[in-house]
């Protein structure tokens, strides 16, 4: 391993993720001479000196000659137990779409200070990360979700993954772990991004599902084994999601729901920001509406428009139309005409043209193709309306 891989292992394992002060450092002076200051805990400030001697003491590695060679001979005797593997921005396997969050992390940032890229992330699943992470969207949620979230969510995964896009989420109840299930459903890829260690399966109602993507996917987290899920980390581990996608899918949020710092992550780091609509009385739909009505953001209703939104050129969603009708074969001045025909009693061509507003002429030479086409009938007296039309041109031409 190299010195700077290692150094990245050992910072990642002695702060907090998203420290912006310790990100600044490292791009600095580079992560070896970082490492130097933090362990000696000079040229930094005294709560960065203070919590990095708190985490030498947790790993017993305090006192000792060369305490970043230990810690991160640790790390990978760790790793390889776990069967996990850790990953640093000088690996090939390290998505760059994650140096970006630099540009959120800043002085003023209305979300979070420390919003910084991170020093390494632990891995458990067969996939490359870089390559998984290449086509992917995250779709997040409310915990407490409805019957409708949770069939927008299984929707959503499934038809994502079936169409060979990564879905990203968090790994929770809710709208997480269903968007993970409808992935997995039909053998897509799938990344959970954890809050916690790669060996905690949280929640753990959720242990099978994390356990089948471990297996087949891929958990991914910033925080060393054993570490506890707290509520700051899982607003910290949202920015990953966002940064690591092409876009972010909100399905349904309460007004403080987590899932919204997602959303606003993916603002700041020019991501596509998405939104489900939902109820108007319905508390779950709340934060999604106000979303909503921040500009940039997409209102979206199928895996179509999500991947028109977050795709190549030439991805477009069909657009919606409702049910065809007979008289759509009909162009503007036939669909005049047949306007002016009467139900039930037959008026002639003459009496037809003065009602619709078009010449004798017009009337007289498209009503009979309005009556080969069953829309009309003959009479002795004139015409009148067919009761039952025939659908379109290409069926009658078929039928011939």
């Amino acid at each position: 391993m190299s010195d700077e891989r290692t150094a990245r292992m050992a910072l990642g394992m002695l702060v907090e993720p998203g420290s912006r002060e310790l990100g600044l450092l490292v791009r600095a002076v580079g992560a070896q001479e970082a490492l130097a200051r933090v362990v000696g805990g000079y040229n930094i400030t005294a709560g960065l000196a203070g919590a990095v001697q708190a985490r030498l003491r947790s790993a017993g590695v305090d006192g000792s000659a060369n305490p970043g060679e230990r810690l991160t001979t640790q790390m990978g005797e760790l790793a390889e137990r776990l069967g996990a593997r850790i990953v640093t921005a000088v690996d090939e396997e390290w998505p760059r779409a994650l140096d970006e969050l630099v540009r959120a992390s800043r002085e003023g940032n209305m979300l979070r200070r420390d919003t910084d890229p991170p020093m390494c992330v632990w891995l458990r699943g067969p996939l490359r990360l870089a390559e998984t992470l290449e086509r992917s969207v995250a779709v997040v949620g409310a915990r407490a979700i409805t019957g409708y979230g949770g069939y927008v969510a299984s929707e959503f995964g499934f038809g994502l993954a079936e169409r060979g896009w990564t879905v990203v989420s968090g790994g929770a109840l809710g709208v997480d772990v269903t968007a993970h299930r409808g992935a997995l459903a039909t053998g897509g890829h799938t990344v959970a991004v954890l809050a916690c260690g790669i060996d905690r399966a949280y929640p753990a109602a959720n242990a099978a599902v994390l356990e089948q993507i471990g297996a087949e996917g891929l958990l991914l987290t910033e925080w060393p084994p054993g570490t506890q899920p707290h509520k700051t980390r899982f607003l910290t581990r949202n920015r990953v999601i966002a940064a690591a996608t092409k876009g972010t899918v909100v399905v349904e949020a309460g007004s403080r729901s987590g899932a919204r710092s997602t959303l606003g992550y993916a603002r700041l780091l020019h991501r596509s920001a998405m939104v489900v609509p939902g109820p108007i009385n319905s508390a779950m739909s709340v934060g999604c509406h106000i979303e909503l009505r921040q500009p940039g953001t997409v209102l979206v209703t199928r895996v179509e428009e999500i991947i028109e939104e977050v795709g190549s050129v030439g991805e477009l969603a069909v657009p919606i139309q409702g049910a065809g009708r007979p008289e759509d074969v009909l162009d503007p001045l036939q669909a005049r005409i047949l306007d002016a025909v009467r139900p039930r009693r037959a008026t002639s061509a003459e009496q037809i043209a003065a009602v619709a507003g078009v010449s004798g002429r017009d009337a007289r030479r498209n009503l009979p193709l309005l009556e080969e086409l069953g829309f009309v009938v003959s009479s002795p007296g004139g015409y009148r309306l067919s009761s039952q039309p025939r659908a379109a041109i290409g069926e009658e031409e078929e039928d011939r």
